[in-house]
């Protein structure tokens, strides 16, 4: 009997604990399935420690890929930082093959980053970030990894998502008009930059807080690479600017604290590695790219990820958010 096609499925929980004991060669006390989102993720537990198992989806990441990212984890761990990094297997095998229903995925375990994920910092730990984040890059700027990330500039952020994202809007010719129209703006603004003079590497994309952890102690771990790709690393500290507008702009805080924080931020990077005035002056205009490159990402992902909430009302919310963090932070 032939397996009718699938495009996404699931590993049974049961099975991969069994599995994966074999694989390590540790009692594992418990695997839960934790999340489906971009890739699957299980939770592993063993009497003193845990783990994260990620299933990689065949459609959104190639074997090359993934292995980029594993060199890239384990070149940061041997420098000192932070991360979540790729466990070894008894066999010395960092990434496992699966024979899934649609077809050959991978699997990656990683180290538990402790702690959680703080929307709302303190200074200690606000310092932290920065610090980490800059000592990161310095190993991110110079790192050569053997098969090729995505990129990240105004083609791959900005001219051709919006190409990709038309269909989207075919009732809604009003948001695409403005989209269309900011778009120009913006590159325009960003034209006007000598990025030669930015500081260059590979950045993880999506330094929100749901992707570093604190332990009890104020340690920072970063995980969840899964963006990884080359680009400007000032976008590492977009994305975190973009984490504070937004508390500023639902009122969580004041723009002048939200301000602050940011220094902070920028202040304890600037203590490890080089940051230009002009680097921070490009972050709201690059701040659009990361949301048009999003936008992009749910609708070609919808059949597999997005579908639960990638809908008419969510993308008529996005495109105001844009708007009004646009209109507050950019100028034309």
């Amino acid at each position: 009997m032939s397996i009718f096609p699938t495009q996404y499925s699931t590993l049974s929980s049961a099975a991969l604990k069994v599995f994966l004991q074999k694989a390590y060669g540790f009692e594992i006390h418990s695997c839960k399935y934790l999340l489906r989102g971009v890739n699957d993720h299980y939770l592993i537990e063993t009497i003193d420690d845990k783990f994260i198992f990620r299933i990689y989806r065949n459609t959104h990441r190639s074997l090359e890929e993934i292995e980029s990212e594993v060199v890239f984890l384990n070149a940061l761990r041997e420098e000192g930082t932070s991360v979540s990094y790729p466990i070894t297997t008894l066999n010395q095998e960092q990434i496992i093959a699966f024979d899934a229903a649609e077809g050959t995925r991978y699997g990656v375990l990683f180290s538990y980053a402790q702690g959680e994920s703080i929307n709302s910092m303190n200074d200690q730990q606000l310092t932290e970030f920065g610090t980490e984040l800059a000592r990161m890059h310095t190993i991110s700027s110079t790192i050569v990894l053997p098969f090729d990330r995505r990129v990240y500039d105004m083609d791959t952020t900005i001219r051709q998502p919006i190409q990709s994202i038309k269909p989207i809007f075919e009732k809604d010719a009003e948001n695409l008009a403005w989209i269309n129209n900011t778009a120009s703006k913006i590159i325009a603004k960003l034209e006007d930059f000598d990025f030669s003079e930015f500081s260059y590497g590979y950045c993880h994309y999506d330094l929100l807080p749901k992707n570093f952890h604190f332990d009890y102690n104020g340690r920072i771990t970063f995980f969840d690479f899964d963006f990884l790709g080359k680009g400007l690393l000032v976008n590492d500290i977009m994305t975190f600017w973009l984490h504070l507008s937004l508390h500023a702009t639902f009122n969580k805080i004041s723009q002048e604290e939200a301000d602050r924080q940011f220094n902070v931020v920028v202040s304890s990077y600037r203590k490890v590695r080089h940051l230009s005035d002009k680097e921070i002056t490009a972050i709201p205009y690059l701040s659009f790219g990361f949301w048009i490159f999003f936008m992009d990402y749910h609708q070609k992902h919808f059949d597999d990820f997005s579908n639960p909430f990638f809908n008419s009302k969510y993308i008529k919310d996005r495109v105001g958010l844009i708007k009004k963090l646009t209109e507050s932070y950019c100028k034309f």
